[in-house]
């Protein structure tokens, strides 16, 4: 009898999704149109045309096809709908509560030496920690420089000479017996400050160009054994044995 009431195959069950009905707040009913893409694009802001790559179509049967039975809207274009703008509600946007300083988080009175002009001042501080290991060089290891003599730094010096031997070369005791004769200097070549005559060089004995393989002499030719252009006598030779087992050539003479 419970199957009776129920009209048609429906029959009572648990929703598959949520319902709307069953929720007493409107939920995530408004969202944010997104801006970018041609699917439910903001109406605020300018939309560019979009390419997408595609795979090559599939062959359709000949008798698959629908026709010429849709019609195109004119307002659709390539860039989108050809409409006027419109608006929509959209929810209160969320913003972050950020904790900003108060009055006591400021030190007007630190900001004098910014603002107005001061006198320097100077600190002590302690030693740092690198001056600690310091080994610089002190008073003693530098020295001044000399101020007599040629080699002065800040003073002008005034000529100074010095006493050095006697030279050999030239003096009396001098051995001119190790002096250079004529024959020690080079004569230079005449070609060099005049013009330079032709030069001829004598090569090797050219050899005429020929064919250096080995000919035949007249020892290496036949002449009794050419039979194409002369005359040759009968030649008889030996042929094969027959066999026993062939049939002999008969020739029946009467």
């Amino acid at each position: 009898m419970a199957e009776e009431v129920w009209v048609g195959t429906w029959r009572p069950h648990r929703p598959r999704g949520p319902i709307m009905a069953l929720y007493s707040s409107p939920g995530p009913k408004y969202l944010i149109p997104p801006t970018t893409g041609f699917v439910k694009h903001t109406p605020t802001k300018l939309r560019a045309p979009a390419y997408s790559f595609r795979g090559a179509p599939m062959l359709l049967a000949e008798n698959c096809s629908p026709g010429p039975r849709y019609s195109v809207n004119p307002k659709i274009l390539r860039t989108g709908k050809d409409l006027g703008p419109a608006y929509s509600i959209l929810g209160r946007y969320r913003t972050k509560t950020i904790m900003t300083p108060g009055p006591g988080d400021y030190f007007p009175e630190k900001s004098t030496k910014c603002v107005f002009d001061s006198a320097p001042s100077h600190s002590i501080s302690a030693r740092t920690k690198t001056f600690r290991v310091d080994s610089t060089p002190g008073p003693a290891a530098y020295m001044l420089p000399v101020v007599m003599g040629p080699h002065t730094v800040g003073k002008a010096s005034q000529p100074s000479f010095s006493i050095k031997g006697r030279s050999k070369l030239g003096s009396f005791s001098d051995d001119l017996h190790k002096t250079p004769g004529p024959a020690a200097y080079r004569q230079t070549d005449v070609q060099v400050t005049k013009f330079k005559a032709p030069q001829y060089t004598m090569a090797a004995r050219v050899e005429p160009p020929g064919d250096k393989t080995l000919k035949p002499g007249p020892g290496a030719h036949s002449p009794e054994k050419v039979t194409v252009t002369k005359p040759c006598a009968p030649v008889v030779t030996f042929g094969v044995k027959h066999s026993d087992y062939m049939t002999p050539l008969v020739v029946d003479v009467e």
